[in-house]
């Protein structure tokens, strides 16, 4: 599954507990009738790979639904989500390609005037 937007909050990378686990998120809002913020989340190496990402960018994020049942001390079951990102890339013309030069009135077709109507056109239309 893949979300876009722009980017609107970048966090700093987090370590849990004595394992090493590591964790990032990243906030991107939607552009869509209903604007939606979602909070992605990038673990262990993957958090690396928001480095070169800023605030404001336009991005597409590779993501994978998470979801883990929990049972409370009280017996009670709960359930919770998460996003999960696992690829992204910026939807920014201005760094994915090149700039393409406008084109002027000098590069524009000239009317051909030299054209023979003597010859046969073999042409069906």
């Amino acid at each position: 599954m893949e979300v876009q937007g722009k980017i609107k909050v970048k966090g700093e990378t987090k370590e849990f507990g004595n394992n090493g686990f590591r964790k990032r998120e990243v906030v991107i809002t939607t552009e869509e009738q209903y604007p939606q913020h979602l909070m992605v989340e990038f673990v262990q190496d993957k958090t690396e790979i928001l480095d070169k990402y800023q605030v404001g960018q336009n991005v597409k994020i590779g993501i994978n639904l998470r979801g883990r049942e929990w049972v409370s001390p009280q017996g009670e079951t709960k359930y919770f989500n998460s996003i999960q990102g696992w690829r992204i890339e910026s939807l920014d013309q201005s760094q994915n390609s090149p700039q393409t030069p406008p084109v002027s009135s000098d590069d524009q077709f000239e009317p051909v005037s030299d054209l023979n109507n003597d010859e046969d056109d073999d042409l069906p239309f």
